[in-house]
């Protein structure tokens, strides 16, 4: 069998220009050795995978190359690479130094490539100080980590420090599609894009998932075999968990989710999944921000149709709520309850949304815009002198006058009883009967809520319009509402007055009243967006008198001979 080499060490860049993702760095290096500018001492830190060491081999057989050596020319005899993960004791820096001082045989410099370099321990580093700020003209140090942090700051002073970045997954898949041709495979744009999101930045890692999946499907590679060999998810998954949800269907939500989890998938994973399809989403309704979708095109084509679908304040709400149950899964005790009910909520927040957006009493106008209804609008009243005497405008008064007299909402309808009718009480089922066919007579009612007056008013006219309504009350012999109105002088703000009672049954009573104190207030005021806000305040519950020596201080304050008369003949309270 012959012997087989991993893309990762058989398609190692030989050139600065074979580089994926790094070519600022490149680009400083190789300025740097035309300029003769390059320092002796650097340290090259970064993720795994993204090209510290293949770099600092190139940079070394750079340095040495005067034009006149063969093609297959390593220098090995000056590239001295030491491993710190297992050379990391005073004794191995030590015989370094030593090494150091011999200048090289075949070439200008020598170069040490400590990898790991983070793994030195506190005496190795104390040991290698000296030489690394003052090395002999013919020694170049290049440190390579993938912890910046846990080397000492003497040490970072005496560098010149490169950061690799991440590779992009652009860039990472444009180099699995070089060597996939090279190879002779034939691979999907999708299936390159899955592997270069699963590989995390690091070009090693997209190298050995391709070696796998190869050698899995052979020289055809499709999105899913990918997904197959790599046990992710696919967005397959996602977008049909999408459009259950949008369409309500959570019977068949539940039954899709119960399915990825026989597949042996975690339901951590699909949740946290679910809220970066709605993140992509979301993306994808501006033209702006397509840019940030990492995705292949034919995917991209079912973000951009779907996007249309949702809407942006259902993704937003489907994000909170995914996320939350991200943070929530690994504290809780039935983990797969809790995905469950993300999901429940997440295929009900379309379905509330109808129910949230309706009234109470009066039916706004569009509800029957969107049945394909026309509403008729409220019209004012035809005053005396604007009226036409001819006899087609009285007949047209006369038309207009029996719609206003149909829907005008000014003053609520009263229940009027016949004369022959006998009287009930307030609490009969007659009575009762009577006020819920006058509510649902009210729900009839069409309003054009935009032609309703709107005039703008004081506060002093509003509590002079209070007092009205409570001499009204007064006069029809409503004296316990009258006594609860008057408790307190309303304060407004804008067009809401603001009440405070001293217990919970005052507002009680007032709730059930305000329908005709509003329909009161905002004819006299000419304004109907008036509206009540009534708290409940318990301190003033004690300025009240409830027990016997409460009701006599209340007595004594207003005439002190009460007590008088109390002591004379020896009274109790």
């Amino acid at each position: 069998m012959e012997h087989f080499v991993v893309s990762a060490r058989k398609y190692r860049p030989q050139t600065f220009k074979d580089v994926v993702g790094q070519q600022a760095i490149t680009n400083t290096l190789l300025n740097a050795i035309e300029n003769n500018h390059l320092a002796q001492a650097l340290l090259f830190t970064g993720p795994r995978g993204v090209g510290k060491t293949t770099c600092a081999r190139i940079l070394a057989k750079m340095i040495n190359s005067d034009g006149t050596e063969t093609g297959d020319e390593d220098f090995a005899f000056n590239i001295f690479e030491l491993d710190a993960a297992s050379n990391n004791s005073v004794d191995d820096i030590r015989s370094l130094t030593d090494q150091v001082r011999i200048p090289p045989q075949v070439g200008k410099y020598k170069v040490y490539i400590i990898d790991e370099v983070h793994m030195l321990s506190q005496a190795a580093f104390n040991a290698f100080l000296k030489t690394l700020e003052e090395p002999p003209k013919h020694c170049i140090f290049i440190l390579a980590t993938t912890e910046k942090h846990k080397i000492i700051p003497t040490i970072l002073s005496r560098c010149q420090i490169f950061d690799f970045k991440r590779i992009t997954v652009k860039d990472a898949k444009g180099y699995l599609k070089y060597i996939a041709e090279e190879q002779g495979v034939t691979a999907e744009d999708d299936a390159l894009h899955i592997i270069a999101q699963k590989a995390d930045g690091a070009m090693r890692d997209a190298l050995s998932i391709f070696d796998r999946v190869v050698s899995f499907s052979g020289k055809n590679l499709t999105r899913q075999a990918v997904t197959e060999n790599l046990n992710v998810l696919d967005y397959e998954t996602y977008f049909t968990s999408t459009d259950l949800i949008l369409e309500n269907k959570i019977p068949e939500l539940l039954l899709q989710f119960n399915n990825t989890l026989s597949k042996g998938f975690d339901g951590h994973h699909f949740i946290a999944g679910l809220a970066s399809h709605f993140r992509d989403l979301l993306v994808s309704k501006t033209p702006e921000t397509i840019a940030l979708l990492e995705v292949g095109e034919q995917t991209k084509e079912k973000y951009l149709k779907q996007s249309q679908q949702a809407s942006q304040e259902f993704l937003m709400q489907g994000i909170n709520l995914a996320n939350d149950c991200d943070l929530k899964y690994k504290t809780s005790k039935n983990q797969r309850l809790l995905v469950e009910l993300c999901l429940m909520q997440l295929a009900s927040i379309t379905h509330d949304g109808e129910k949230k957006n309706s009234k109470h009493y009066i039916i706004p106008a569009s509800y029957f815009r969107k049945k394909g209804i026309t509403p008729i609008p409220v019209t004012k009243p035809v005053k005396a002198e604007n009226v036409n005497t001819s006899a087609e405008a009285k007949t047209e008064n006369k038309q207009t006058e029996k719609v206003v007299e149909k829907f005008q909402v000014n003053e609520p309808p009263k229940i009027v009883l016949k004369q022959d009718s006998k009287r009930s009480s307030g609490l009969s089922l007659k009575s009762i009967r009577a006020k819920k066919e006058h509510l649902i007579k009210q729900m009839d009612v069409v309003v054009d809520e935009e032609d309703l007056p709107k005039e703008p008013f004081t506060e002093d006219e509003f509590v002079k319009v209070w007092n009205q309504y409570i001499d009204k009350l007064t006069s029809d012999g409503q004296h316990n509402l009258a006594s609860i109105l008057s408790i307190d002088v309303p304060k407004v703000k804008g067009n809401i007055a603001h009440l405070e009672f001293p217990n919970a049954t005052n507002k009680v009573e007032l709730e059930r009243q305000q329908y005709n104190l509003l329909g009161f207030i905002r004819k006299s005021l000419s304004n109907y967006d008036i509206s009540l806000s009534i708290s409940v305040n318990e301190v003033l519950e004690k300025k009240y008198a409830y027990t016997p020596q409460d009701k006599f201080d209340k007595l004594k304050e207003k005439n002190p001979n009460i007590d008088l008369l109390r002591k004379t003949f020896d009274l109790d309270v």
